[in-house]
């Protein structure tokens, strides 16, 4: 058996100390499924339904700028290959925990547990780097999705002000203060604390953004342009900015391993088809159909959400934004879920049992008040919703994957014939640091001058 310390059926808080994992075949017959004790287990479908939401958040609604980054045709085909490798690496994620769990006798891991499990179990020369591994990873998750948090906030406010200032002009009102308004709804949404209670919040929102993107289309095709009047490919400097949109956009890896840990049939999870494969599939021809037929509509002048270009004077127009605006509310519940567990479970045992409460309540409130802060201290949000999916996406979504399935895989069963696995994910890792370094240096410019506009 393995050594480690402590294990919490959440798989959030454990720490482990591991030098080798015995590969005898009691460790092979091992199932965790078997062993997985869930209090608020969510179906197939309640999975799904968390799955879609996850991912179909603003990003779907950015994808058109992300396309006047890069080209009509190149931002279509790119999509479909990103959205395909995002895809494959949660895959790798789902079986190196699978694999993890069975050799570890492990009922279920967190994504922090894997990489260090990984890490702990694998050749000596990473066992060292266990620990930094799994800070690292819980670092990247709390601020890849409160990064997302943030830009809820943003897209709400945006789109509720323009509905507000149509219909009541005389009434003024900053977009600041737009913000700090959603604070007595974002609160005690947040409050909510298993994702099976927010399992109808997410059907809710998945309805909302449904009927919100079904007619969104209905303006676009309206008098739409021919596919000629826009460029096949835009200047190479802009297709950094593109890919960190995508893996915004696209990446849900966040919150991946706890809808899979919090699975009545975690079986059901990868295969085919598999709850994984049909929302991926769902959500990368959604994004992609978004992002070129909103770019072949509005071109250069797409803005960073596209329900900010639909007409501001008719009302099937204005209840678009008002609804979606509702479903992005609700989806910050969700992506709020993952990094308050992990900041919540690195500091609980600093409290006694009848203070928890209150001050989890407390904790939970101060990070809320706080997104909506740098929400309203960023000018422009488009540069930041790169920023977040090339430095944490790239790297969660990509690249750490890749190197746990290169470490487990390193004693047994073996990288395979011509290396495979090897040179596979040597890919991934490349391909994730070129996004890395070219999508964190545009973002960065372009913050940097969009605050020396704010200057001026």
């Amino acid at each position: 058996m393995v050594e480690r310390k402590t294990v919490s059926n959440s798989s959030l808080d454990s720490t482990f100390s591991v030098v080798k994992i015995p590969r005898d075949k009691k460790s092979h017959e091992y199932d965790p499924f078997e062993h997985r004790q869930v209090s608020h287990p969510t179906t197939d479908s309640e999975t799904l339904f968390h799955l879609l939401k996850g991912s179909l958040g603003s990003g779907i609604l950015s994808m058109p700028l992300a396309f006047s980054n890069s080209g009509l045709w190149f931002g279509l085909i790119s999509t479909i290959i990103v959205g395909s490798i995002c895809t494959y690496c949660v895959h790798i994620l789902v079986k190196c925990s699978y694999i993890l769990c069975r050799r570890a006798q492990l009922p279920s891991l967190s994504f922090a547990e894997i990489v260090e499990l990984a890490f702990s179990s694998g050749p000596k020369p990473c066992r060292k780097w266990s620990s930094f591994a799994r800070f690292l990873v819980n670092t990247f998750l709390v601020l890849d999705l409160l990064g997302c948090c943030v830009v809820y906030t943003s897209f709400v406010a945006k789109n509720v002000h323009q509905v507000v200032e149509n219909y009541y002009p005389d009434f003024k009102m900053s977009l600041k203060l737009y913000m700090l308004c959603l604070l007595p709804i974002l609160i005690p949404i947040n409050l909510i604390r298993n994702l099976k209670n927010l399992a109808p919040l997410s059907v809710i929102a998945n309805i909302l953004i449904m009927t919100g993107v079904g007619i969104t289309m209905y303006y676009i095709f309206q008098d739409l342009p021919t596919p000629n009047e826009r460029p096949f490919i835009a200047e190479w400097n802009k297709v950094p900015m593109f890919f960190g949109t995508v893996i915004f956009a696209l990446e849900g890896i966040g919150v991946v391993m706890p809808l899979y840990n919090n699975m009545k049939t975690p079986s059901s999870f990868l295969g085919c088809p598999g709850v994984l494969n049909i929302g991926m599939t769902i959500v990368v021809l959604m994004y992609a159909g978004i992002g070129f037929l909103g770019y072949l509509k509005y071109g250069e002048h797409t803005e960073p959400f596209i329900t900010l270009n639909l007409p501001v004077t008719e009302k099937l127009a204005q209840s678009v934004k008002l609804s979606i605006a509702i479903a992005i509310l609700f989806t910050y519940a969700l992506q709020f879920y993952v990094p308050m567990e992990i900041i919540w479970n690195s500091v609980r045992s600093s409290f006694s049992e009848s203070k928890q409460t209150i001050v989890e309540n407390i904790l939970r409130t101060v990070i809320v008040i706080g997104t909506v802060l740098i929400a309203i201290s960023i000018p422009n949000i488009g540069p930041f919703i790169s920023l977040v999916g090339a430095v944490c996406l790239s790297t969660l979504g990509l690249i750490i994957p890749s190197v746990i399935e290169l470490i487990i895989y390193y004693y047994e069963p073996g990288y395979g014939k011509f290396n495979y696995v090897l040179w596979k994910n040597a890919f991934l890792i490349v391909f994730g640091l070129i996004g890395f370094i070219l999508g964190s240096y545009i973002s960065l410019l372009e913050i940097i001058e969009s605050l020396r506009y704010k200057e001026l």
